[in-house]
């Protein structure tokens, strides 16, 4: 007869016993805390017009049963750890992915992967991106953590006692019913996975997967794990079942796309080779962007070095980055090269080798002195062999600064600035010297002593921060200024200032209470893309603000243009921005101007989900008003990926 303290125990085993002996158990909960993730996961993404609805759902049941239905072929103990390993595996890619598009509104790939060595590099802006009510995602992996050790525990003894009266036979049975249920796992998933895909890319997402210029619109018909799926086949294709080559008639495309561009018409005027041997410099300012050139707040100007300096130069207001996920490196690449960065990863991880028409290298040959100057690590973005490639002759990296002004993510500006103009008097004339700051890199946070700017409402605000750290670039850009002067450099040299990317502070309250006005969607995705380009000539004159569209793609054309370098006989794709004339700008989302309309693509890549608007009124207007500059964008994306994966470059030159 059994005590009390011999059947309590017994009684609280009971309900565990219960649960673990309901077949596949661990299966369904699986199943259900994963689709409950990617229902977080959009919502906490917030893209407008993209929420999931039951056919997403749907496929997102589907694509858990894809990467899950090896485990029913597995005994019950190895279900339990194999579920709670794939849970912890799931979780931590969309987590990942979270906080991936907080910061680049974009989600992981494998391109991207290869750049994961530059995380660690991250610090303080990755934990501005964590939030508390990310603890969702993780909750139930610390309730489950010790279920699945019962599990494995109790089922172990139960396996032990049935050992000795289980046959053969039975045993066989059983892994035949496991690889039955594993098979009809795996049909019912690819069904409720891929079928309702066909049905959109036959109907409303038709050609989605054909030149796709965005990954949220592919995330908005594959779901987040079937955009990694898509992401993984796409990359294998790619780079280890493809010749990396092009029909002969898609090639004849290619370059008869850049004959039809060297065959417009050319519009010349005096500013054509009128700084022929002049030295320039340009500056790649982080984060900069361009609604902060000449506004004040609490009575103080932000920017007072920078609105003098365009009150004395050519200011481009209405100019835009073109950067994809290669953020920093895309500015630079887009810049130097005049073609447009990859809609995965960065070109200078991906692809450095290949051949590209780039403006050191241009210049190199023509006699000038290069060197680029970025006071970081050589091996982040794959810098130091990618400008190798790109002809300077020397990349001075944070080994060549004396960190005396240690700020942020290495050196502050004001002493980058300072020691960058020392090498320079050094340097053999004509010279181009490409300086990339970094002060005003997310998440903007300056020691005290560095924070003069009383921001008022915003103090304590990532958005606040970011005025600070923008003040303090201004104050260092006028110490370089001054010291240009003392240097005898200014009188001799072409400047050029423009921002690099975004700020990832989409928080349109606080930037409509900043400029002091109400900002329709429209406007706000402008600011959000523009930054400011700020030509300064050595003779002081053509100032002036310059209202027509240009981009980073215009930088390296419009510069040799002053040189009297025609650039007929380079593969770029931007325009030059001191003549007159029709302008297209293509953004890496698809999102496309020709200072006339202004066109947004839906998530869902269809052109009529898109909106047109007028580019001067912000007033939306009929989207076939778009249709001839949204071809034009599609074309010339299309254009650019191919040139750059496939080398073309390369292969045009060798067959000339």
């Amino acid at each position: 007869m059994n005590t009390p303290y011999q059947t309590a125990p017994r009684a609280k085993r009971v309900p565990l016993h219960t649960l673990f002996r309901i077949r596949y158990v661990e299966c369904i909960l699986f199943i259900a805390l994963i689709l409950y993730k990617l229902f977080l996961f959009d919502r906490f993404m917030d893209v407008p017009l993209v929420r999931m609805d039951r056919w997403d759902y749907i496929i997102g049941v589907g694509s858990i049963l894809l990467c899950s239905f090896w485990v029913w072929l597995l005994p019950p103990r190895g279900r339990w750890i194999s579920v709670f390993i794939l849970n912890v595996l799931l979780t931590s890619v969309f987590y990942a992915d979270l906080v991936y598009y907080r910061y680049f509104q974009d989600f992981i790939s494998i391109p991207v992967l290869m750049q994961a060595g530059q995380v660690s590099s991250l610090g303080h802006s990755i934990a501005s991106l964590l939030f508390w009510k990310d603890i969702l995602f993780f909750i139930d992996i610390v309730l489950l953590l010790p279920l699945t050790i019962a599990a494995w525990i109790i089922l172990g003894k139960e396996k032990a006692l049935m050992r000795m009266a289980r046959t053969g036979r039975s045993r066989i049975q059983k892994f035949i019913t496991r690889v039955v249920m594993s098979a009809i796992i795996f049909g019912l998933g690819a069904g409720l996975t891929f079928l309702p895909i066909q049905h959109a890319t036959n109907t409303w997402a038709k050609g989605i997967f054909v030149g796709n210029w965005w990954n949220v619109s592919l995330y908005n018909v594959t779901g987040l794990i079937g955009f990694h799926g898509y992401d993984i086949n796409r990359y294998a294709s790619e780079n280890w079942f493809s010749k990396q080559t092009l029909s002969a008639e898609e090639e004849e495309e290619v370059k008869q796309w850049f004959t039809a561009k060297h065959n417009e018409p050319q519009v010349t005027n005096e500013l054509f080779g009128a700084y022929k041997g002049k030295n320039i410099i340009v500056i790649q300012a982080e984060a900069f962007q361009n609604f902060m050139i000449n506004q004040k707040i609490n009575g103080i100007e932000v920017t007072p070095h920078l609105n003098q300096f365009v009150r004395e130069s050519m200011y481009f207001n209405n100019y835009y980055h073109q950067t994809g996920q290669g953020r920093t490196s895309d500015a630079d690449f887009s810049s130097h090269t005049s073609l447009h960065p990859l809609p995965t990863g960065s070109v200078f991880i991906r692809y450095p080798n290949h051949a590209y028409d780039v403006l050191p290298q241009i210049l190199k040959d023509k006699g000038y002195s290069t060197g680029v100057y970025h006071a970081y690590d050589a091996s982040f973005w794959n810098r130091y062999n990618m400008y190798n490639q790109m002809g300077y002759d020397r990349f001075y990296s944070k080994k060549d600064f004396t960190i005396d002004e240690p700020l942020g993510w290495s050196l502050g500006d004001a002493s980058f600035f300072r020691q960058s103009l020392d090498y320079m008097k050094q340097t053999k004339e004509p010279f181009y010297s490409f300086l990339i700051t970094l002060s005003s890199h997310h998440p903007y946070e300056l020691p005290a002593s560095k924070q003069v700017l009383d921001v008022g409402k915003f103090k304590g605000t990532i958005f606040g921060d970011y005025l600070e750290s923008v003040h303090y670039v201004d104050e260092a850009f006028g110490q370089m200024v001054e010291q240009m002067k003392a240097d005898g450099l200014w009188e001799n040299t072409i400047i050029a200032f423009y921002g690099d990317h975004d700020n990832s502070i989409r928080d349109k309250s606080a930037m409509e209470q900043f400029l002091g006005t109400s900002i329709s969607d429209m406007k706000f995705e402008q600011l959000m893309n523009q930054v400011p380009m700020i030509v300064h000539f050595p003779d002081g004159k053509h100032a002036g603000t310059v209202d027509r569209v240009g981009g980073q793609l215009d930088m390296t054309p419009s510069l040799l243009y002053l040189l009297g370098i025609p650039t007929d006989s380079y593969y770029m794709m931007g325009n030059n921005l001191f003549t007159e004339g029709d302008k297209l700008v293509v953004l890496r989302t698809g999102a496309v101007t020709d200072g006339q309309y202004y066109y947004m693509p839906a998530a869902d890549g269809i052109f009529e989900n898109g909106t047109c608007y007028d580019a001067k009124t912000g007033d939306k207007t009929d989207v076939a008003g778009c249709r001839s500059i949204a071809d034009q964008a599609k074309k010339q994306l299309e254009m650019s990926d191919k040139v750059i994966t496939y080398d073309l470059i390369r292969r045009f030159r060798e067959k000339t």
